[in-house]
């Protein structure tokens, strides 16, 4: 009898200890980052998101563990040669996320060097299409035109492409002495340039200078002319008025005012009158006084 008890407990504990290790075998706790790609002998089952899920004990299993946070692949350099024959070396960088896992585990055996592969292609592909000063000046186009074309290739291994970046382009020695000799000549050039159009600026201010000093000086001899022209007409129009004798009284006037300017002026003070002097101080004097009347 207790033999039966013994064997009885025995069973019973051996059964407790299967419900324990299914139990614990069944209970998969996926991490937020993770997902799990469960096997159901030897073929793909399931793909366990994050949290708690339940397999079937000892029919299942997780053959995969899958991160799902977003990776960078280690810098990589490809070379390529620009629509203008020029040798570049161009080092790259792209960050992507398994959407996917099953389609990651099951479709591509090296993720990093199948995606390096790819991108190596696209980079001499993108390249070859333009020269090398495009290759600095369009940076953003051409890292948007590689991601752009990864994304479609990578898309079918469950891949999300993020980002892509181009984190340096260099040349070889040869193309860098060429390149700073170029851009010496064209800063002697631009310097040159600038000096030659300073010097026609000069010129072209002093001309223009020049003609308004002269358009100046002509408007200033015309005003005189007109002045002159409209005096000679008060003269003329005067003498057509009163006839001779207003002739003659502005001819007295010029000779009194001549002979008051010599008188006043320092120095000899001795005055040589022409003989008729005195009688133009008469004439002049008697036609002022019959104005006066």
């Amino acid at each position: 009898m207790p033999s039966d008890i013994s064997g009885t407990g025995l069973i019973l504990i051996l059964v407790a200890a299967f419900v324990v290790i299914s139990i614990f075998w069944g209970i998969r706790i996926v991490p937020q980052s993770e997902k799990f790609v469960i096997e159901r002998f030897g073929r793909l089952h399931s793909v366990l998101g994050p949290g708690i899920n339940f397999i079937v004990p000892f029919l299942d299993r997780v053959a995969h563990r899958i991160s799902v946070l977003e990776r960078q692949m280690p810098a990589t350099e490809q070379d390529a040669i620009t629509s203008d024959n020029v040798l570049v070396s161009v080092e790259t960088s792209v960050f992507y996320r398994i959407n996917d896992p099953e389609k990651s585990v099951y479709r591509i055996r090296d993720v990093d060097a199948a995606i390096q592969t790819t991108v190596a292609g696209i980079v001499r592909s993108e390249i070859g299409r333009i020269e090398l000063d495009q290759v600095q000046s369009n940076r953003g186009q051409l890292i948007e035109a590689i991601r752009v074309q990864l994304a479609d290739q990578v898309d079918d291994w469950g891949i999300e492409v993020t980002r892509t970046e181009i984190l340096d382009v260099n040349l070889d020695q040869a193309t860098r002495s060429a390149m700073l000799q170029q851009l010496n000549a064209e800063r002697a050039r631009r310097a040159v340039v600038t000096e030659a159009e300073g010097r026609k600026r000069a010129v072209e201010l002093q001309a223009d200078a020049d003609l308004y000093a002269a358009e100046q000086g002509a408007k200033a001899r015309r005003i005189e002319a007109d002045a002159e022209a409209y005096a000679t007409g008060v003269v003329a129009e005067a003498i057509a008025k009163n006839g001779l004798e207003a002739a003659q009284y502005q001819v007295a006037l010029k000779q009194v005012e001549g002979l008051t300017k010599l008188s006043g002026a320092n120095g000899n003070q001795t005055i040589v009158l022409p003989a008729n002097a005195l009688d133009a101080f008469a004439d002049a004097f008697k036609m002022l006084g019959g104005r006066l009347k």
